[in-house]
C-alpha cells in the first residue's frame, strides 16, 4: 500500500488506496513525517524500521499511531508498509536527520506536521493527539515529548509547518556560507530546535525508542506483560489479516467464557470463529459481532440450563 515519491521501483505492496484518512480526533488536520532512513549503527546496521516488536515492524507501529494524518511521508527507501504512505529521500542519502526532515516536509501541505522517528514501539494515537492539542492551544512553534531523564525528543513532536520551514531555510543559508558545511547535511536536530519556541510534554513510555538490541528486548518483553499482551496480540492479528475493524474483545471473551463453562472448553475457540463468520455474513462491523456474540451467549446459557435440568419435567406449579 505505497506510493512512490520520488520516482523509482515500487516496493512489494498493494497500490495506494484512494480512501481519505479518518478525521483526527483532535479536529486538527495534520501531516506526518516519519524518519526511517538512519544507519542503525548501534544495531549493527540492521534494518531497524523492519525489526518486529509484538509481531509488527517498528515502522508499521509508528504508522498506526499517525493513521489519521492527511498525508504521511516516510523518509527512506520505499518498502512494503501496512498502510499507504508517500516516500521521500534526503540528498545525499544518509545526510542526517535535519536533511531528512527537510525532504519529508517538502511533501507536506498541512498547517501542522507531526514528526516521528520509526523506532517508537509504544507510541499511540493518543500521544500524537495530545501533542497536536498542546500546539493548537498555545502559541509555540512546536510541542515535543521529553523522556524519563528530561531529554528533548524532537522526533516525537508536532510543529507548525511554517515555523519549521523557516527554521530549516535559515539553517541551510547559515551553513551554506561555510565551506565545511553544505546545506543541512550532517547537522544535529538540536541546531534546528534551538531556533524554535517549544512546549514540552513528558511521556517516558511513548518517547521510548529502540537504539540497541537491549532496547528491542525490553520492548518485546514489556508487550508480553499481562496488561498489554491481549491488545497487542489482537492488533497484530488484525494487521496480519488486513482487518481494520474495532473489536470489543470483552464481548468475545464473555461469549467464549460462557461457552467454555456451559458447553465444553474446546467449543470456545470454535464458537468465536463462527461468531466472526456470522458477522461477516452481515455488515461485518462491530455491531454485527456484538449481536452474534449475544445470541451465542444466550444459547450457551440455555444449553447449560438444559444440562443442569437433566431429563426431569418442569414443575406443574
Amino acid at each position: 500500500m505505497t506510493d512512490n515519491a520520488p520516482a523509482g521501483p515500487p516496493p512489494a505492496a498493494s497500490p495506494e488506496s484512494s480512501a481519505p484518512a479518518p478525521a483526527p480526533a483532535t479536529g486538527v488536520p495534520y501531516d506526518a513525517v516519519v524518519l526511517a532512513g538512519g544507519g542503525a549503527r548501534r544495531l549493527g546496521g540492521a534494518d531497524k524500521p523492519g525489526v518486529q516488536v509484538g509481531g509488527r515492524a517498528l515502522l508499521d507501529r509508528v504508522l498506526d499511531a499517525c493513521a489519521d494524518a492527511a498525508t504521511t511521508v516516510v523518509v527512506a527507501d520505499p518498502r512494503a508498509t501496512a498502510r499507504p504512505v508517500r516516500w521521500a529521500r534526503e540528498e545525499p542519502p544518509g545526510a542526517g536527520p535535519v536533511a531528512a526532515l527537510d525532504a519529508g516536509l517538502r511533501l507536506s501541505t498541512a498547517e501542522y506536521a507531526v514528526v516521528l522517528s520509526a523506532d517508537l514501539p509504544f507510541l499511540g494515537a493518543d500521544t500524537v493527539h495530545r501533542l497536536l492539542a498542546a500546539l493548537r492551544d498555545g502559541d509555540a512553534d512546536g510541542a515535543m515529548l521529553t523522556d524519563d531523564d528530561g531529554r528533548d525528543q524532537p522526533l516525537v513532536a508536532a510543529y507548525r509547518t511554517a515555523s519549521l520551514r523557516g527554521a530549516l531555510a535559515d539553517l541551510a543559508t547559515e551553513h551554506t556560507e561555510h565551506a565545511e558545511h553544505r546545506g543541512l547535511t550532517g547537522l544535529p536536530l538540536r541546531r534546528l530546535t534551538a531556533a524554535l519556541r517549544l512546549t514540552r510534554l513528558t511521556d517516558p513510555l511513548a518517547s521510548f525508542d529502540c537504539d540497541t538490541w537491549e532496547d528491542i528486548a525490553h520492548a518485546r518483553a514489556r508487550i508480553r506483560e499481562h496488561g498489554h499482551v491481549l491488545n497487542e496480540w489482537i492488533t497484530a492479528v488484525k494487521n496480519e489479516l488486513g482487518i481494520e475493524l474495532d473489536v470489543d474483545t470483552r464481548v468475545l471473551l464473555d461469549a467464549a467464557r460462557d461457552v467454555a463453562h456451559g458447553v465444553a472448553r474446546p467449543a470456545a475457540p470454535l464458537t468465536t470463529f463462527l461468531i466472526g463468520y456470522a458477522a461477516a455474513q452481515g455488515k461485518g462491523d462491530a455491531q454485527s459481532i456484538a449481536e452474534a456474540s449475544a445470541k451465542v451467549a444466550d444459547l450457551a446459557i440455555r444449553w447449560e440450563a438444559e444440562h443442569n435440568g437433566g431429563g426431569s419435567a418442569p414443575d406443574a406449579g
